[in-house]
């Protein structure tokens, strides 16, 4: 089937951006007699479980709740997850087409395209929402000296997806996806397999012995991380690679998430330089309902001690910032790092902990490079292999990291090289006994993701 070309439009004043260029917000049209939608602040999350055991989020709930519960210090972990659904925000648990479950963002291999997928929890898109990829670039990480915005709309049947003066529109769950005119954005939306892979009930084993082991009277040094016999290190990393005490299993496994799929050419999106910073958002017609980049960060770091009513509130004020506000969540995501540094019985070797002695600055490098939550992409490199390599690269953490796209990609084992990043400094050693999802995703082949199995 020949790929559907979307129409393209000429400049318009008006422009978002600033300039001229097509205004994409009065593109979309009146949803529901509320109007056009309006541009709002930015927001983000992983894969967690519903009551129904149904997958949310990019992480688990159980990551989040048992987090709580081993900074409580007391009470067993599983008088507390019945209420863990309730560290996601509630905002997405009313209207789950409104939660991002992962975003992805790396280049081709010839290093000229530019791949993005978002994946929803809710499995089909609202007409109410704007799906909307945020894609800063500079000459060096950490920085933003140009911005693009591509958002993504549903009428139904079809889509659509546009900058300040391009647009794409096809039909959902065509595989072939549609294009512009020049070829520079191609477009998807669709159910398809969920690339994202969690060990949840090996997950849950660890940290129940985790938090038998605080109530039984290991310690916490002054920075905040538990401090584990070897013994008791041992048993919770090999925990955490099992599902019942037998081989890991995937609890997503089956999950058919919507998922909206972009192919851009790099020179859009690298106005500003090569190095490509990507976070998404959902927003309605008066805010930003959610935000995500990195995987874990927004559910296992964050929202770790306090009420039911802080943590919710806190989840709230995440989804509803942008990566610039990182600061206000430092001192928060700090904490979470000092629960994760524990786990191999070792504090203090956690990536970029300092030397600043037992105080929970210890933390603080790792906790803002966190804070400003996107996903970095070297776009002069069609070689993408790991999560962080352009940080780790940029931080001089290792060699191998140089001339690596980094970014996302869905063949990656993300979760597992950041837990590893989190507990040990280095990219491996930590893992949930799964290293790639049953389905094979592709790194080359649009729309990327595994078509759904029935």
């Amino acid at each position: 089937m020949a790929q559907r070309t979307g129409s393209e439009t000429g400049s318009c004043p008006g422009s978002v951006m600033g300039g001229g260029g097509l205004n994409q917000w009065e593109l979309i049209p009146s949803l529901h007699g509320s109007g056009p939608l309006l541009p709002t602040r930015h927001r983000e999350d992983t894969v967690v479980e519903r009551r129904a055991m149904q997958p949310l989020s990019r992480l688990n709930w159980f990551e989040a709740a048992a987090a709580a519960a081993l900074f409580a210090t007391a009470g067993s972990l599983a008088s507390r997850a019945a209420a863990s659904d309730h560290l996601d925000a509630p905002s997405l648990i009313a209207d789950p087409r409104a939660d991002i479950g992962d975003v992805y963002a790396w280049m081709s291999p010839d290093a000229h395209r530019l791949n993005l997928v978002m994946t929803i929890v809710g499995r089909e898109l609202s007409d109410h929402l704007a799906y909307v990829f945020h894609i800063d670039s500079a000459p060096a990480p950490f920085g933003r000296k140009a911005s693009l915005t591509l958002t993504c709309t549903s009428n139904g049947p079809e889509f659509s997806c546009f900058t300040t003066d391009r647009v794409v529109t096809g039909r959902i769950g065509d595989e072939t996806g549609a294009t512009t005119r020049d070829g520079a954005i191609r477009a998807f939306a669709g159910r398809r397999d969920d690339p994202f892979f969690n060990n949840v009930r090996g997950t849950r084993d660890m940290y129940d012995a985790a938090t038998a082991a605080v109530a039984a009277g290991a310690p916490y040094d002054p920075a905040g991380c538990p401090h584990f016999t070897t013994e008791v290190a041992s048993d919770l990393l090999r925990r955490w690679r099992k599902t019942d005490g037998e081989p890991a299993r995937n609890f997503l496994k089956g999950w058919t998430p919507v998922s909206i799929v972009i192919s851009i050419e790099k020179r859009l999106a690298t106005k500003g330089g090569p190095l490509v910073a990507v976070w998404g958002t959902t927003n309605d017609t008066k805010r930003q309902i959610d935000r995500a980049a990195r995987p874990l960060t927004g559910n296992a770091l964050l929202a770790t001690i306090g009420s039911e009513r802080e943590r919710n509130a806190l989840k709230e004020k995440w989804n509803g910032a942008a990566p610039a506000d990182g600061k206000s969540f430092v001192a928060e995501i700090a904490k979470g790092i000092g629960l994760y540094d524990g786990f191999d019985g070792r504090c203090g070797n956690s990536l970029l902990a300092s030397n600043q002695g037992d105080t929970p600055k210890r933390y603080y490098p790792l906790a803002r490079l966190l804070a400003d939550d996107r996903l970095w992409v070297d776009s002069r490199y069609g070689r993408c292999t790991a999560l962080f390599a352009v940080e780790r690269a940029a931080l001089a953490h290792g060699a191998k990291s140089a001339r690596d796209c980094g970014g996302r990609a869905p063949t990656y084992d993300a979760s597992n090289v950041y837990r590893s990043l989190l507990v040990a400094g280095k990219p491996t050693g930590v893992d949930d006994g799964l290293h790639r999802d049953e389905l094979h995703p592709s790194d080359t082949t649009f729309p990327f993701l595994a078509p759904v199995q029935e």
